[in-house]
């Protein structure tokens, strides 16, 4: 999802922190948080489980996850393979959600 979606930049600078922020309902704060603690953790916290399984379906629930671990994989595996990034997120804060550094993106690894 992106700007090609319909997402403001304030919601793309608000992926930096977007538990609390009013630019995002309870649902997409409940898939934010679960998708960060996927990607920095081997497990997820019961407060943010319960917190998906009140905002999505059981089958919701298993789509979430297999995207979110879709995409860490995805990014490792582009990682480990120093492919460089398309400039699909160029937001630092977005970034910074996933437990990605920033300056991978920036000159000279993108190419610039």
């Amino acid at each position: 999802m992106g700007r090609a979606d319909g997402l403001t930049e304030a919601e793309l600078a608000a992926l930096a922190e977007p538990a609390g922020n009013s630019l995002f309902n309870e649902r997409e704060r409940a898939a934010l948080s679960f998708a960060e603690a996927l990607a920095v953790g081997n497990s997820i916290p019961d407060d943010i489980f319960d917190r998906v399984r009140r905002s999505f379906t059981e089958n919701e629930v298993v789509e979430l996850t297999a995207v979110v671990a879709f995409e860490i994989c995805a990014a490792k595996f582009n990682r480990a393979l120093e492919i460089e990034a398309q400039g699909l997120c160029l937001i630092a804060g977005c970034l910074n959600v996933f437990g990605i550094a920033p300056t991978l993106l920036e000159p000279p690894f993108m190419g610039a």
